[in-house]
């Protein structure tokens, strides 16, 4: 059976645990995306679905290649050159791509995941690609040292390098665990700084078929979702400085896109 589509549903979580509590959680959606599969098929199989869904077009829910990597619509192949640069030569199966879709042509990714498999389906690397509200980018790529498989849960640290938040400075650390699975995935990532846990966020969700129904279903549900990002990061910040935390200014974004 050919690696197909698929659709999202379920949760983004948020919790600041210091140095004022604050806590959110809302249902989202994303898409999941054989990025192999789909070089050159550009995600034909969706049939009917490919009324709703659209790949470099427009469409009322969409996947453009120039949201991602370099930004010059040639994502995939970017990405597997890194992974060359880098020493992962034995990532020679399917590369999922998790990330949140434009929604009537408007779309703001926090965070995607790239899932990079052996041809045996083991996970080999993750890069999670991160984006801020200043229109910059950076990615953290995430491989054990020896060459293993990531296990589910397992527990991947990369140093802080890029500013997200305003509340938070460049300083500490991430720690990633992930599961990937054909009908679920979660994806946590807390933020430490010396003296402990900051930030405990998740992106979770069960996996369905990207057909007409279940796309039709979910802009029914959460159409808003992607629309109300932005809006979303705004409403909390105002919370966060009512609160008193301190706020930093930005700093000058790394000069690599990439950290190893």
């Amino acid at each position: 059976m050919k690696n197909l589509p698929m659709l999202g549903l379920g949760w983004v979580r948020h919790a600041r645990l210091k140095p004022a509590r604050h806590a959110f959680m809302y249902r989202g959606l994303f898409v999941r995306l054989p990025m192999r599969s789909a070089r050159s098929m550009r995600f034909a199989p969706l049939g009917l679905a490919g009324r709703l869904f659209g790949h470099d077009r427009a469409a009322l829910v969409s996947f453009h290649d120039r949201d991602h990597g370099l930004g010059d619509g040639a994502s995939l192949a970017w990405l597997e050159g890194l992974l060359a640069e880098s020493g992962i030569t034995d990532a020679d199966g399917e590369i999922w791509l998790h990330t949140f879709p434009r929604v009537f042509g408007y779309g703001f990714k926090p965070v995607s995941f790239w899932y990079c498999e052996r041809a045996d389906g083991s996970l080999r690397a993750v890069l999670a690609e991160v984006n801020n509200t200043f229109g910059e980018r950076h990615c953290y790529l995430l491989a054990h040292a020896d060459g293993s498989a990531i296990r589910p849960g397992q527990l991947l640290h990369a140093a802080k390098v890029f500013h997200v938040s305003p509340f938070n400075p460049v300083l500490g650390s991430y720690r990633f665990r992930f599961l990937a699975r054909q009908d679920r995935s979660l994806a946590r990532v807390d933020y430490h700084d010396a003296e402990g846990c900051v930030l405990e966020t998740s992106i979770s969700g069960e996996h369905r078929a990207l057909t007409t129904g279940t796309l039709s279903a979910a802009l029914a549900r959460t159409g808003w979702f992607t629309a109300a990002v932005i809006a979303r990061i705004h409403w909390h910040a105002l919370k966060l400085w009512l609160k008193r935390v301190p706020f930093y200014t930005k700093p000058t974004p790394p000069s690599d896109l990439v950290s190893r």
